[in-house]
């Protein structure tokens, strides 16, 4: 796969690791202002996505965004898969720490860095 389609699952706190790199957050929508959206992603944070032009997303609902890392607080949009109402915010975010482990990364998951 090339490198502009590889994306690793990040939370807010990682977002500063990976300046101009593509990556999926885990979030809920929680604020709208015309063409971006304040998001909550799995760790609590918040993070303010640029949306694709006709992006419908509900407050009620969590989306895995892929998208580039703009600053340590935002992001642009490439594509948002829904993940329906139920979701376990903290299992997400667990998984992700975990993938981001030194003593896993190397082992189970393909890390990216």
């Amino acid at each position: 796969m090339s490198d502009s389609l590889n994306s690793i699952r990040i939370n807010s706190a990682m977002l500063p690791r990976f300046p101009g790199r593509n990556v999926r957050i885990t979030c809920r929508p929680i604020k709208f202002n015309g063409s971006s959206a304040t998001v909550a992603v799995s760790d609590g944070g918040e993070v303010t996505v640029t949306l694709l032009p006709d992006t419908h997303m509900a407050p009620d609902t969590y989306y895995e965004v892929i998208g580039s890392v703009i600053d340590p607080t935002s992001l642009r949009m490439y594509h948002c898969i829904c993940m329906g109402r139920a979701l376990d915010m903290q299992v997400v975010d667990d998984t992700i720490k975990l993938m981001h482990d030194p003593r896993f990364s190397t082992k189970m998951f393909y890390s990216g860095d």
